[in-house]
């Protein structure tokens, strides 16, 4: 079964929670506080894997979740790093969060992403020793890892993509130009997975072709089969357009190129801008009135119709040729840039919760969203920094603080970030 499009959810490893211990030791008085601090959680990894083809492995899993990290220990022992889950996905995948539908990564390469960052470990009780408080009874909690919900989408990395109606010999074309060995039969939807082949133009020269499963008028809108995989046209550098040029099926080759055009323009405006090239294909088929008439509507429309009959590799060669020198004037396969997730789409809700706790002066404040939004912000920036206080008022943490009694100079911590309570 092909699958080109999945929805799972990942959750980083859990940081270690720091240490409260104290020093023991034979003939040594009040040797202090000594916990270690927690291990940091294991990271989502996501990496490319030339072996896999569809997303079917996570049909039947949908949850993935790394290690945390170990906790502190006495001695200053500090809780060993959570393993990193490394999850396969295929060549070309794109990773999406599901809430704001923002691109997270596009993995065109063999380059590792890391989608979900493992909590930060939590500070020993040493960490919070002062001149005044010497001996701290409490320690930090490790922070969540980042949890998203996400969904992959496989869109097929090639530099040529062919179109056409069923049955107009695609499938015959790139098993006579390819190393690829798609069905090939005289029926409709032959092919219902995308087939991908290399044309070899001698060495160091090759590119790649992708059968298109058929696209049928309405594609766009879900019917027949174009619906599903016309995503994958949107990677190709260009496109060829083969028609029956016979209209052995009963249709004619020029309203099987406009409905195919149109199908492309509503599902993606500039695939219509994609540079074609147009094939007539069951030549032997066709008479000279049809491929004149062929012919000079491609003209008129600023195409060049190249002849063909596939199965006996009538004209094949032309196409290819063709098409070899066309890819050698057009930019790389197109790449999706990954969005940037504001703070602003992190926003809580109405109704979430948080809590604060006090130990020894210091205030302790946790909530899932607000730890959210806290990892991405950046703290050395004003602005950001800005934003996260207005966040902090607005949602009642600073109003908490004050019913329970904070004085100015107390700390706050609030996961990772630390900072004195200034009214």
């Amino acid at each position: 079964m092909f699958v080109d499009i999945a929805k799972i959810k990942i959750k980083a490893g859990k940081g270690g929670d720091g240490c409260v211990a104290f020093h023991r030791e034979k003939f040594v008085a009040s040797g202090g506080p000594d916990g270690g601090d927690g291990g940091k959680g294991g990271d989502i990894v996501f990496q490319v894997d030339t072996n896999l083809s569809t997303l079917a492995d996570f049909r039947y899993k949908r949850k993935y979740t790394a290690q945390s990290g170990g906790n502190g220990q006495s001695g200053r022992k500090n809780g060993k790093k959570g393993e990193d889950l490394v999850i396969k996905v295929p060549l070309g995948t794109i990773i999406r969060e599901v809430s704001t539908g923002k691109i997270m990564a596009d993995l065109s390469d063999d380059k590792p992403f890391i989608a979900a960052k493992g909590g930060r470990g939590g500070w020993g009780n040493p960490h919070f020793a002062t001149a005044t408080r010497q001996a701290p009874r409490f320690a930090k909690s490790g922070t969540p890892g980042e949890e998203w919900e996400v969904s992959l989408e496989l869109k097929l990395i090639a530099d040529v993509g062919l179109l056409g109606f069923p049955n107009v010999g695609k499938s015959s074309f790139i098993s006579v130009v390819s190393e690829a060995k798609p069905i090939v039969a005289d029926y409709h939807f032959t092919t219902i997975t995308p087939v991908l082949g290399v044309v070899r133009m001698g060495e160091g020269n090759s590119f790649v072709i992708a059968d298109i499963p058929g696209l049928i008028e309405g594609a766009s809108e879900g019917i027949g089969l174009g619906h599903e995989f016309l995503r994958h046209v949107e990677r190709c550098r260009m496109l060829v357009h083969i028609l029956d040029a016979a209209g052995s099926e009963g249709r004619d080759p020029i309203e099987d190129f406009e409905k195919i055009n149109l199908e492309l323009a509503r599902f993606n405006e500039e695939l219509a801008t994609r540079e074609q090239i147009v094939v007539a294909n069951k030549i032997d088929l066709a008479t000279d009135e049809q491929l004149d008439r062929l012919e000079k509507y491609m003209a008129e429309h600023g195409y060049k119709l190249y002849r063909m009959c596939a199965p006996i590799v009538e004209g094949t060669q032309e196409v290819i040729n063709a098409v070899a020198a066309k890819l050698a004037t057009l930019p790389p396969v197109v790449r999706f840039e990954s969005e940037e997730i504001k703070t602003t789409d992190l926003l809580p809700e109405a109704g979430e919760n948080f809590t604060v706790r006090c130990e020894d002066d210091v205030y302790f404040v946790e909530g899932e969203w607000l730890l959210r939004i806290l990892q991405r912000t950046d703290l050395d920036d004003y602005e950001s920094l800005q934003y996260f206080q207005r966040v902090l008022e607005t949602s009642g943490i600073l109003d908490r603080l004050v019913e329970m009694g904070i004085n100015e100079g107390d700390s706050v911590v609030i996961y990772d970030f630390e900072f004195d309570y200034v009214p």
